[in-house]
């Protein structure tokens, strides 16, 4: 429950050529009574009847072991750009994302880092990240109009007060500006025993919920360190614990209630890509109705009535 993870970003290997039909063929799945289902095909549309490869992919191994699957491969961008912004409120960075999320632009990718998680990067590494900030903001565009597209996007976050932005297509400074991202994870986890929470809003509602978990580890006394893929409203609060101790862990998982709470209460997610183990199963009748729950069961109960699959976690 309390494990350090850590995120090793490796390049991937050669791999080799693969026919239309081997790329085309989704995947394959052992089910609970030993049968091997396929989904997909070797069509580029294909609706015929329900679609099983998403059931399976979403299932996170309660209905079928997945033995094989295809995955999609895109091209490098012709073209990168990023830009990064800070801001001396949540408020003003939060009026900085709605302005971009209504500009237009497409941005590639757009990451936040509040001000814990801020100091806790220089606490671990020396970037000259700014400690007085209270959010900043990480962001890329792909394709020939990369840096223009990167450009608008600062020029929102100047207009919506930040104190510092910078647009730039240079691949070094890209990537310096990025590093301070990809620390993160290991600032947190290297320093301090960690639990990564996992919650997701509308977009629109992100500096509503940075704040809401700001005033819950003021409450609690839990600190949290908050990052998040801004661009999709997924955010990740990383409980800082001081211990492993009985009353270190019980403070944690009373906080993280409160955020899963929060998240539901903004019309969002106790779970954006993380899924639901142990510790978020009770959580699930907060935010699906009882059809919905129901449905899921019977599925289940049909797939594996003897409940052998990934048991005791998901239903």
């Amino acid at each position: 429950m309390f494990r350090l993870t850590r995120f090793l970003e490796k390049p991937l290997p050669d791999l080799p050529c693969r026919t239309n039909h081997e790329r085309r063929h989704q995947g394959a799945v052992v089910l609970a009574d030993g049968r091997v289902l396929r989904t997909g095909g070797q069509t580029v549309k294909n609706v015929a009847g329900l679609d099983l490869t998403q059931l399976f992919i979403g299932s996170e191994g309660a209905l079928g072991i997945i033995t094989s699957a295809t995955l999609r491969l895109r091209p490098t961008p012709a073209a990168t750009a990023t830009f990064v912004a800070t801001f001396p409120t949540l408020e003003t960075g939060g009026r900085a994302l709605n302005a971009i999320f209504a500009s237009g632009v497409t941005p590639s990718m757009i990451e936040l880092m509040d001000n814990a998680t801020i100091n806790a990067v220089e606490d671990y590494r020396r970037m000259d990240l700014d400690r007085e900030a209270a959010l900043l903001l990480i962001g890329q565009a792909d394709g020939t109009d990369a840096l223009a597209q990167v450009e608008r996007m600062a020029a929102c976050c100047d207009e919506a007060g930040a104190e510092l932005s910078v647009a730039t297509a240079d691949p070094a400074e890209s990537d310096m500006f990025l590093q301070a991202r990809r620390l993160a994870g290991w600032a947190t986890m290297e320093q301090f025993p960690t639990v990564v929470e996992d919650v997701g809003v509308p977009r629109t509602r992100l500096a509503e919920l940075v704040t809401t978990i700001a005033e819950i580890s003021r409450d609690t006394g839990v600190r949290i360190a908050t990052v998040g893929h801004a661009g999709d409203g997924n955010l990740h609060p990383m409980l800082l614990l001081p211990d492993l101790g009985e009353d270190a862990r019980r403070r944690a998982m009373e906080t993280a209630d409160r955020i899963c709470a929060a998240a539901i209460a903004l019309g969002g997610t106790i779970t954006g890509e993380h899924g639901v183990g142990e510790l978020k199963r009770e959580w699930l009748t907060h935010q699906l109705d009882d059809i919905s729950l129901d449905v899921q069961a019977r599925i289940k109960r049909a797939l594996d009535p003897a409940l052998l699959l990934n048991p005791g976690r998901g239903f």
